[in-house]
Parts: C-alpha cells; structure tokens; sequence
C-alpha cells in the first residue's frame, strides 16, 4: 500500500535490525546516484539512519566501505550528509549544560512575535489537516517509523510557521514516532527550521512538494488550494504575521497515532522469544544473573546499550556483553512499539542478557561484585549520560569527522575546520578513529 499509494520505496518500509542488514545497504550505495537523486521522496536515499542511530553501524564504517569501491572526497554530497549529521552531534557535544542546551532556542529569531502552542493539534496527529502532503507525511510516519528528509522538513514547516506550534512540541512528538530518532539530528533540525539555529525559517510550498514526490504517487502529495499552495512571499508573511492556519474545510479521514512508551512494551521480549528461538535465552528471567555469575573477579563486561549496538566483530575476542536500557530515561523521552522493538531485536543479537532497570542501580540489583569491572562506549543520551559515567568507564563513540574543541554555530565552519584536521579523507579513513 505504501508503495502503490505513497510511492515509498520498499527498501524504506522496513528496517531489519541486525549488522547485516546495514552493510547490505552500504553494498547498494552509489555515490553519484545519491548525489543526483537524494531530494527525491524516491530517490536513492541510504536509508542508514536506524543503524547509525542505535550504533549498528557508524558513519566511518559506512565511509570506509564505500571508499574502497568508489573513492570519495569531501566534495562528495554522500560525505557532506554525513558530516551534517556528525555536525549535529558537534553541537550537541559542545552546548553545554551536559548537552541539554540543544532543547531549547540555540540562535537566531522565531519569525512570528506570538504565542507558539504547546502542543501539536488533533488534526495533525490524526492525519486530517487537509494538506495532503502533510497527511501523507503523518500516514507514512506511522505506518514506518522513518520519513524522507524532505518529508520532515515540511513537516516542520507546516507546524510551526502555518499552524503556530512551538518547534520543541512538534520536535518531541516526532522523535516519539522515529525509528531512527536521533536526537541532536531531530531537535536541531526543527529549529534549523523554525529559524532559531538558521539565519532565516525555511518554507516550503505546494510546487516544492510536488517538485519531488514520487511520480508514479503525485496524487497523495499533491496539495492544490491549500494554504500551502501559494507564493513563498505570502508564506513569509503568514509565518511572521498571521496566526494558526487551523485545518482545511475538506479534512481526510482520521488516522490513529500509535502509542508510545516510556518502558518495554508489555509482552515484547516474549514475542521476540517467539518468533527468534535462538534470541530467546538473551530475553530469560535469569539471563543477567547468570551472566553475572559466571564472571571471574577483575573480569570486564562490556554494557551495550541503545546507541552502542555494534556486532560482536568489534568488540575483543570472548568479551561478555550485557544490554542495559535505562528505564529513567524513556520517561521523559518514549519510544514507539516499532522502535522498542528494533532496539531489543538488534541488541538481543549482539548480547549474552539484556537487563531493563536503573543503570545507577546495577551493582546491587544483579548482585554485582566490586570486582567486576564495566565499561560502555559513551553516550550523551539525557540520562544515560549521567548514569553510565557513574558505573562505567567509558569510551569515545566512533566518528568519521574530527569533533573540533572549538565550538562552531554553522555547518560549514564545522566542515572547513574538521578537514583541516582531517587532511584529506583518504587519509582519514585509514588512521584510528577519533
């Protein structure tokens, strides 16, 4: 349906969690392709961004791959997206107040002097504003726990420059419904939108939108006589001077907005168990207790957690791996079933147990001897931030780009000074990583 209606390509339906997966989609990547067709709803996207976001593959990894079958420099489109998204965790890594200066207005101007709503109207989340590329967007949302960038942007666009919704609001309750909600890459880019980390608020139009839909699917994005379908100089002047928009007189039919959690979904690890036999001993009620039991003092066990779900390849030979999920933190930031369940699948194939609780807790919940070292790869996630410092020694995320000391408010300062560090990519991508 997605397919025939929407035009979704099938390869950004579905997301398989698992390494193999990932590399499959590196193996498909032709640079020159990408560059000339990313824009395109259809076009020949990667489709990587669950896999960079949980840590099934990083960026340099997808580099390095590429690299050996079509050499790539910095001019190339491919590396300059993946420097945007390293430049997003830039930021995030030098805001300060532990990271959480990116959840509010960063620099730059809202373009409207009113109230901005606190919350995103029914008709949004239902997918019957009238707008047909926004309900399209909220359709393939739901039903795939991805969206096109193009997609997200107007989106973004249509929340809070048409309808006046707070950029955070609309932030939040897309990364709720992500299954690659990274949060520096979402939360940046709303306001990259709304025009408080931007020189200006981007605006987008029904000529735009149909500029880039799917040919064989034009209908379910075409948005004539809507307010979306007029002159961007009257567009700028809705955004800086008029209020909500509200929906349009022949609205679609309402769509239901999945439920998110701020836990493991009740029954999910058993369903896993289920379907996968041999993940099923990962999900037992003693897996981590076992795990604990059979380590020797001074042994170390490598915490794996959402961010970090590299395969086994990468971690030293006989290492012992427990996947941790930090309830706390996904009380303020829950996740879709469709994401909880990538999670637990991609990490139930990488670990020995996996454990859900209070990660600041772990030593005495497991019963866990002084003598038992832990280490994790480092993670700026609020919460798991705080608690695996705490519990853990911890290393440094794998990156493609250098991370300047230097804080930089723009994207391309970021990339001018990361390539002078760098040198040229080639030899960047066969030194250590940094």
């Amino acid at each position: 349906m997605l397919a025939n209606i929407y035009g979704v390509p099938t390869a950004l339906q579905r997301f398989e969690p698992t390494h193999a997966a990932a590399l499959a989609r590196v193996k498909a990547i032709n640079p020159g392709n990408y560059a000339r067709t990313r824009n395109a709803l259809d076009g020949a996207v990667t489709g990587l961004s669950p896999y960079f976001t949980h840590g099934l593959l990083s960026t340099r990894a997808a580099a390095q791959e590429v690299n050996a079958k079509y050499p790539l420099s910095f001019d190339d489109k491919l590396v300059f997206e993946l420097g945007w998204r390293e430049f997003f965790q830039h930021v995030w890594s030098r805001a300060g107040l532990g990271g959480d200066a990116i959840l509010a207005n960063m620099h730059g101007t809202l373009p409207w002097a009113g109230a901005y709503a606190k919350d995103v109207p029914a008709d949004v989340r239902e997918g019957r504003t009238g707008v047909a590329a926004i309900d399209a967007a909220v359709r393939v949302l739901y039903a795939t726990g991805y969206l096109h960038n193009h997609a997200r942007m107007w989106l973004a666009s249509y929340l809070v420059h048409v309808r006046k919704v707070s950029w955070r609001a609309g932030a939040d309750w897309l990364y709720a419904h992500l299954i690659d909600g990274d949060l520096p890459s979402n939360h940046l880019s709303w306001q990259w939108v709304a025009g408080t980390f931007s020189s200006k608020p981007y605006l987008f139009n029904a000529e735009n939108v149909l500029r880039f839909a799917p040919a064989r699917a034009r209908a379910a994005w075409a948005s004539p006589n809507t307010v979306i379908d007029q002159s961007y100089e009257a567009l700028d002047t809705l955004a800086r001077t008029k209020r909500d928009a509200g929906a349009e007189r022949g609205m679609h039919e309402a769509v239901a907005e999945p439920a998110s959690y701020s836990d493991v979904p009740a029954g999910l690890a058993a369903s896993i168990s289920e379907s996968n036999k041999a993940l099923a001993h990962v999900f037992a009620d003693d897996s981590a207790i076992n795990l604990i039991s059979s380590l020797r003092p001074q042994e170390t066990l490598e915490l794996t957690h959402p961010w970090a779900l590299s395969a086994r390849g990468s971690a030293p030979a006989g290492q012992r791996r427990l996947g941790v999920i930090h309830q706390p933190a996904h009380v303020q930031w829950p996740w879709s079933a469709a994401r909880w369940e990538f999670v637990l699948q991609a990490m139930a194939g990488v670990v020995d147990a996996v454990w859900v609780g209070d990660l600041r807790q772990i030593r005495t919940s497991l019963a866990m001897g002084a003598g038992i070292r832990l280490s994790a790869q480092a993670c700026l996630f609020p919460g798991y931030r705080e608690a695996l410092a705490r519990v853990a020694t911890t290393r440094p995320a794998p990156r493609l780009l250098p991370n300047p000391v230097k804080p930089h408010r723009s994207f391309t300062s970021f990339y001018q000074q990361a390539q002078r560090e760098a040198g040229t990519l080639a030899e960047l991508l066969v030194v250590d990583t940094f």
